[in-house]
């Protein structure tokens, strides 16, 4: 794999740059996982890529979903074969292949409440391990394994006795998200892509009566300027039609937004050595296990108002409590809550007005000359999702484009991960950190860690834990502003790490000591430092008060009404 280049500020003025002088093949808008994987396939493919998001990479949903890499069991019922086959390939490649250290196979429990479900699940699940053992790159996840209820309890001691009359186990995977995201990007611009973001779209420009390009506005500074394209990728979620709008014209497609709720909790709240996935009367509930957490979620409702922070309402938070405590030996109540966090699923509108009845299938339309539209889907399939975007792009290229190789192209830190792991404890020792530390920065950054470590060879004290976020180290942050592009304080604490959601004071704690240790690299004075540091506690506080608010509309009055660290005009422009 080439080099990693660093996302920090010299990288950020080369892009600026590239972006006024060159002239690209494809120019991708939106930094979510599918904008991220297109570009990666564009560039693999070898044509001049570049990637604008307007705000931070993964700050949409791409940050805000379960958490997990699964093929999408429920699916199942409704015969979607084809989408579960797919989703259990991908789970299975990036476990194997393109993501082993971000991507980590979980057990999971399937309680039954009667025993005339067990035939029922089991075929399920017996279909479900099959799909995944068809052109199975290596050896599959374990199978399924019957359990009574006793056994079941044994394995999670919280659920009560007479909650469940047996169980199955199962597995999946999971990743953190919004750090996936940023290494499919990472790995876009080692393969020569230019990424950048705080990069707004603001026009389109037509020639001919097809799209040539884009005008894209710098956030952080205002300064715009003109970008040529022989095609654009709308890969932007929820924002797809408002997107097609500012392009001009009808688009091939709708996108509605689902709003799903998670609640983050500590581990020692429930007594569980697997995750559990629950029937509703509406979707599906997980316990994921999440380090030190569990997360808990998700809802389903569709969400009309703002889109760039949906708000999680008392209401939201009720549901998720109700239903996850039927089952639960000790109920958790609102003073257990670490986190929450929402986000919008973009779905493919349908006749339904049920937005979990809506498909999870991917669309991909060229709705004028030198415009490709990708949506839908879901976050385990962003790799084929972006693969198809890239094959429509080939219409509009004036040179011929070779078919996608992503399913050879380990992201970033995943070549070397497993010589690495066999060296741990060397890798403890050569930096005086203890052999827990070690393996945490392993699975979040793979064999780029050491570029990590090496940040503190002049200044071991950033070897120290992160204050009020002992799980994470000063380094961690620093290296989130001067190699992943972190912008602001809301970039680091949310999704360069999980401070936001796994802390009990959410992150406010540890914001004016990462803010003094990242300025530096990303030249904050002391006014810029108190700015971000009162941005920072000015959104936690509106957060905790909407989601007291009694419903949506309510919570979401009360979340927009924070400041926000980036003035993007189009996404509040067009909601």
């Amino acid at each position: 794999m080439p080099v990693v280049p660093p996302l920090g500020p010299d990288q950020r003025a080369r892009a600026w740059a590239e972006l006024a002088e060159q002239s690209f093949e494809v120019l991708v808008v939106g930094g979510g996982v599918t904008g991220a994987g297109v570009a990666l396939d564009a560039a693999t493919r070898g044509l001049r890529t570049a990637l604008v998001e307007a705000r931070d990479f993964a700050s949409g949903t791409s940050s805000r979903s379960s958490k997990l890499f699964h093929g999408g069991l429920r699916y199942l019922e409704s015969f979607d074969f084809g989408l579960v086959r797919e989703a259990l390939h991908e789970r299975d490649l990036s476990v194997t292949r393109l993501a082993p250290h971000l991507v980590k196979p979980v057990p999971f429990l399937y309680p039954l409440t009667h025993h005339w479900e067990r035939p029922y699940v089991t075929a399920g699940l017996t279909l479900y391990d099959g799909l995944a053992r068809i052109g199975a790159l290596s050896t599959p996840l374990p199978p399924q394994k019957q359990l009574t209820r006793t056994g079941a309890r044994k394995l999670f001691p919280a659920l009560k006795p007479d909650a469940l009359v047996g169980a199955v186990r199962y597995y999946d995977a999971q990743a953190d998200d919004a750090r996936h995201t940023l290494t499919v990007a990472r790995t876009a611009a080692a393969y020569g892509a230019t990424v950048l973001n705080s990069a707004e779209v603001v026009a389109f420009h037509h020639a001919g009566g097809r799209v040539t390009g884009v005008r894209v506005r710098d956030v952080e500074t205002g300064r715009e300027v003109d970008v040529k394209a022989e095609v654009v990728v709308n890969a932007t979620g929820v924002w797809t039609d408002d997107i097609q709008t500012l392009v001009g014209g009808r688009g091939r497609f709708h996108v509605r937004a689902s709003k799903g709720v998670h609640i983050v909790v500590p581990r020692d709240r429930i007594n569980g050595e697997t995750g559990l996935i629950l029937r509703t009367e509406k979707s599906v509930l997980f316990v994921i296990p999440w380090g030190s957490h569990w997360i808990v979620g998700t809802t389903d409702t569709d969400w009309t108002l703002d889109k760039a922070h949906p708000a999680a309402s008392r209401a939201d938070i009720d549901y998720i409590l109700e239903h996850v405590n039927k089952v639960l030996t000790t109920e958790l109540t609102h003073d257990d809550i670490t986190g929450v966090y929402a986000g919008l699923r973009p779905l493919l509108a349908g006749e339904s007005e049920l937005t979990s009845q809506l498909s999870r299938e991917h669309a991909v339309a060229r709705p004028m000359p030198g415009v490709i539209a990708v949506a839908g889907g879901k976050y385990t399939t962003y790799r084929p999702m972006a693969a198809d975007a890239v094959d429509a792009v080939a219409v509009d290229v004036t040179r011929p484009v070779p078919p996608s190789v992503t399913d050879n192209i380990p992201l970033a830190g995943a070549e070397g991960y497993a010589a690495m792991r066999n060296s741990l404890d060397a890798l403890a020792e050569r930096w005086g950190i203890p052999h827990f530390r070690a393996e945490h920065l392993l699975n979040r950054y793979g064999s780029l860690t050491p570029e990590v470590l090496s940040l503190a060879a002049d200044d071991p004290a950033l070897l120290a834990p992160v204050p009020g976020a002992e799980e994470y180290l000063m380094v961690e942050l620093v290296y989130g502003a001067a190699h992943e592009g972190a912008q602001h304080l809301d970039d680091l604490l949310a999704r360069r790490t999980r401070i936001s959601i796994e802390t009990p004071h959410r992150g406010v704690e540890s914001a004016e000591p990462v803010a003094r240790a990242v300025a530096g690299v990303l030249g904050w004075d002391e006014q810029r430092i108190t700015n971000e540091v009162e941005s920072y506690r000015a959104r936690v506080d509106a957060e905790r008060r909407s989601q007291e608010a009694a419903d949506d509309r309510a919570a979401d009055a009360v979340r927009v009404a924070a400041p926000d660290t980036r003035a993007v005009a189009v996404g509040r422009a067009l909601v």
